[in-house]
């Protein structure tokens, strides 16, 4: 076919200066709006349309997930991530964080040691009041009448056998802490309760591929529309601005997702690296990953929350009576005999329980805000230090997994924006 161009045509010079200027702010206009549809809102804002809560059952299971309805009948939006917390934290620990280490390797970096001076120290000023307010709850006329002599034996063998009680539990909860806390379990509990902190870890491990993102719209939009404008001259019918409109908002989107994670191995070709650009800042990535989740996810509180009151909480308080109760037993020593003889062997394996009971609360102190900042730069250091070494198809999961599933709604955003960008042009300039 050949087309034959006037170059001091009027409508031409107005499409070859309007159509590029136009796709190339809609490829900016639509890569913007996608990272903010990515992200915001936190909640899903939108009305209820009639008859919506009657079709929902019927659609296309990948409709009924778009954060875009409800099974309510409501229409409107929410954050492609904030609505996908809980299978964006699964796929993440499936794919990435379960290869960077066990729950096991987390608390062993921790330093099980360092944890039980920290409690025996926190522990030392509380246990005497623990003791008295057991004995006096169980048997106060018992522990009134029993020699002073006999209840300061008791206290001073317990304070002085505590850090070795102490030491003995944590290298118990470390034995067992495979079985004590399900790792996937805590971070997408944790995502869920704090929507924020996974758009705030995406934003921040790939905040130079979203502004790339951003600046590709315009980048490869503007040239895009230059070809355009000449298949516009080859067929001068309204439809083709829209439709050419839709075919670059798409394509727009789908080359910048494919630059930031492909390829995932380093390509050589002639004198040039090709190299996925999230990909090429591993490094970086690692330490800026490290730090949430260290600071934020899989820290002293978090884990102390979840032995002493997640769901498997019960194993621990288990574990940790039966701990507690021979060495207790143990701590009083000498002086078991005579408090035996002074309230009965019955009543005294009562308040022997009750005293290892009471006593796992001393677990709280994992939640010492100072002493879980210095804690938490070890697994800040153990998370960078394993993450720089996957390999980078299992790095490439981190961020990938996370939006992978939902991408499609970005180019279909790019494709609505592009045809909307196409029928303006038209409305403005005509064909």
């Amino acid at each position: 076919m050949h087309v034959a161009l006037e170059w001091g045509d009027p409508r031409f010079l107005t499409h070859l200066i309007s159509v590029p200027l136009f796709t190339g702010v809609i490829g900016y206009i639509t890569n913007w709006t996608g990272v903010i549809m990515l992200f915001q809102p936190m909640r899903f804002h939108g009305v209820r349309v009639p008859g919506l809560r009657f079709l929902y059952p019927y659609l296309p299971r990948r409709v009924q997930v778009i954060p875009a309805i409800t099974h309510d009948g409501r229409f409107g939006w929410q954050g492609i991530i904030p609505s996908r917390v809980a299978k964006m934290a699964s796929i993440s620990v499936d794919k990435a964080l379960l290869k960077v280490g066990s729950i096991g390797d987390f608390y062993r970096e921790f330093e099980p040691d360092a944890i039980a001076d920290h409690i025996a120290a926190t522990a030392r000023g509380e246990v005497r009041g623990v003791v008295e307010r057991i004995m006096e709850r169980e048997h106060p006329r018992l522990w009134q009448d029993l020699p002073p002599v006999v209840k300061e034996a008791v206290h001073a063998r317990i304070q002085q056998r505590l850090p070795v009680i102490i030491r003995g539990l944590t290298d118990q909860l470390g034995e067992h802490i495979e079985a004590l806390i399900d790792a996937k379990l805590l971070v997408i509990r944790h995502f869920e309760q704090h929507p924020e902190l996974m758009n705030d870890m995406l934003r921040e491990v790939g905040r130079k591929e979203l502004r790339f993102m951003q600046n590709f719209g315009f980048y490869f939009g503007f040239p895009m529309g230059i070809g355009l404008v000449f298949l516009l001259e080859a067929f001068p019918y309204w439809w083709v601005l829209p439709l050419g409109g839709a075919v670059i908002g798409w394509v727009v989107n789908w080359i910048g997702i494919k630059l930031i994670f492909e390829p995932v191995f380093p390509r050589r070709v002639g004198p040039f690296t090709f190299h996925g650009l999230f990909l090429r800042r591993q490094p970086e990535v690692s330490d800026v990953m490290a730090a949430i989740i260290a600071d934020d996810v899989i820290n002293m509180r978090n884990v102390g929350d979840e032995l002493l009151f997640g769901p498997r909480s019960d194993r621990t308080r288990r574990l940790l009576e039966d701990s507690l109760r021979p060495a207790v037993d143990n701590a009083v020593g000498f002086a078991r005999t005579a408090v035996r003889v002074g309230m009965g062997t019955e009543r005294y394996d009562r308040i022997r329980n009750a005293v290892a009971s009471e006593a796992v609360e001393f677990a709280t102190a994992f939640g010492d805000s100072e002493f879980g900042r210095k804690q938490s730069a070890k697994i800040r250091a153990f998370v960078a230090r394993q993450m720089r070494q996957l390999r980078s198809d299992e790095f490439n999961e981190l961020l990938r997994s996370a939006i992978k599933q939902d991408e499609w709604l970005l180019f279909v955003h790019g494709g609505v924006l592009g045809i909307g960008a196409g029928l303006v042009h038209l409305a403005i300039f005509g064909v």
